[in-house]
């Protein structure tokens, strides 16, 4: 498999990128704290272009594998990266991140933050591999529910 390109998003990507984006919730449903965070997390497709919103897009052979969408400004926020699971381990998600980190700076960003849920270490280790670490763990319980 050849290297990842990085590149920003374009009209064109609209459809693949809806489909790694279905993708990835279905993948975060499954996770612990998957609901809470879908819950709050609207699909990303109406901010891919908006001002203030970079979508990076990995390809493998001009086709797209990967997205990492992020808010920019004083703290940039990295709101969601997602690497097609057939493409994993080739680099893709570390080369999302790097961009990520370059444009942020680009932009005048002073901080990158980036939120991963407590069980899905694959993405801990790619922040973690990017040296971007843990600062605050986010506590809750469901009020809803008569067991908590």
């Amino acid at each position: 498999m050849t290297a990842p390109r990085i590149r920003l998003a374009q009209l064109t990507d609209v459809a693949e990128l809806q489909s790694l984006e279905e993708m990835a919730r279905r993948r975060i449903a499954d996770e612990r704290g998957g609901e809470r965070l879908l819950e709050v997390t609207p699909p990303r497709s109406e901010q891919w272009f908006a001002e203030g919103h970079v979508t990076l897009v990995a390809l493998i052979d001009d086709v797209p594998v990967g997205f990492l969408s992020m808010r920019t400004g004083a703290i940039s926020f990295i709101e969601g990266v997602f690497v097609h699971p057939d493409a994993r381990e080739v680099g893709c998600g570390d080369a999302l991140v790097d961009e990520a980190r370059n444009i942020a700076k680009e932009r005048g960003g002073r901080r990158l933050e980036a939120i991963a849920l407590p069980g899905d270490r694959e993405t801990k280790n790619l922040y973690e591999r990017a040296a971007i670490t843990a600062k605050a763990i986010t506590v809750a319980v469901d009020l809803s529910d008569p067991s908590s």
